[in-house]
């Protein structure tokens, strides 16, 4: 067994060393031994490890697996997307959520299409150019498609290592993101690259997970700092608490029957690009005011349902209003569509949960 002392310094108030059999060479052979069988695994290909790593930003990969296999059957290749119609993207997206990651990635495919003749950028600071395309994300592609040296520090690797040298800065601090990358980066296996953060982030999924890590099957679990002192659970720290900000929205779903008004959320936010119906909102939970009722010639009103949506910086409180008209008249950004066609518009989840609930579009 191979055995090395590797002295680290990531700033004047840390400094240990760590005595024990490679590091990398452990991570690499359990992730060998263990890692899931997943078809972005299998190939080397830039643009298809792009796809996944842009898919599985902040989405399971049980639910993501799908979406990838969508997303690689509809464009095949980085043209294909660039060429593709916004709506069209963004209907495959739908239901995964953060929907900027779907138009950053369009734009990106243009992008590698304008300037780089079609052909995904070979090189570390290219691909970190891409829009939407971070630290993490250049450094997974740059390693498992070019193998080179770039270590991947994501929510994963930074449990995993949080707990593994024990440390206390707040990984929402800049100086806990450049700690975490240090270290990261000192322990990489630059022969390896690809394989070694494909092991750590498996690791940091399968086995140091949030709540109940697995610590006796962790592979260097005899060198584990906080599992030597058993607070694992105390690590990685955060410092910051996101403030969640409250929104109350009444959706009116204004129809004669037969069609209804959509409008497409043009402004910067969570749904750029998406459709949702005419909404009211208000500062606290209540039903739509009469005034604002007729302003849209609404006389007919009948309560559908209410859903939360919880984000990471608000929660959304929905009500959903069938409003029945005799003639459907459009405000500015809005338009009519036929009932059937709906289903052709990308929505937010919010929407699509009410949809599907609904007794009026499963025509009950």
């Amino acid at each position: 067994m191979l055995f090395f002392e590797l002295l680290i310094t990531i700033s004047q108030n840390f400094v240990f060393f760590i005595q024990m059999p490679s590091f990398s060479i452990l991570i690499q052979n359990w992730y060998r031994q263990n890692q899931r069988d997943l078809p972005w695994r299998k190939s080397r290909d830039p643009y298809k490890i792009w796809i996944s790593e842009v898919i599985l930003q902040q989405t399971r990969i049980e639910q993501g697996l799908s979406y990838y296999l969508k997303f690689t059957e509809n464009f095949p290749q980085v043209t294909d997307l660039a060429d593709a119609e916004e709506d069209h993207v963004l209907n495959l997206w739908q239901g995964l959520g953060y929907y900027s990651r779907a138009r950053n990635m369009h734009a990106a495919a243009k992008h590698i299409t304008d300037e780089f003749n079609g052909i995904f950028p070979t090189s570390y600071t290219d691909i970190r150019s891409l829009k939407g395309v971070g630290d993490y994300t250049a450094a997974a592609i740059a390693s498992i498609a070019y193998n080179l040296p770039y270590a991947v520090v994501d929510g994963n690797v930074y449990r995993f290592l949080g707990r593994y040298l024990a440390i206390s800065t707040p990984i929402d601090s800049g100086a806990g993101k450049k700690e975490f990358a240090e270290a990261a980066a000192l322990l990489l296996d630059t022969n390896e690259p690809g394989t070694h953060n494909q092991a750590m982030m498996e690791i940091g999924a399968l086995v140091c997970t949030p709540k109940n890590p697995n610590c006796p099957q962790c592979p260097v679990n005899e060198s584990c700092m906080a599992y030597e002192k058993g607070n694992q659970l105390d690590f990685p720290v955060k410092a910051k608490k996101t403030k969640v900000r409250n929104r109350f929205i009444n959706y009116l779903v204004i129809h004669d029957g037969q069609q209804l008004i959509i409008k497409k959320r043009s402004k910067k936010g969570i749904w750029q690009g998406l459709y949702d119906f005419p909404e009211i909102e208000y500062e606290s939970n209540e039903a739509p005011k009469p005034e604002d009722l007729e302003k849209r010639g609404i006389a007919d009103l009948r309560y559908d349902g209410e859903f939360t949506h919880i984000l990471s910086h608000q929660k959304i409180l929905a009500k959903f209003w069938l409003a029945s008209v005799k003639e459907l008249k459009v405000n500015k950004g809005e338009q009519i569509i036929p009932l059937e066609n709906l289903e052709d518009f990308p929505m937010p989840q919010l929407l699509i949960r009410y949809l599907e609930s609904s007794s009026f579009f499963k025509g009950d």
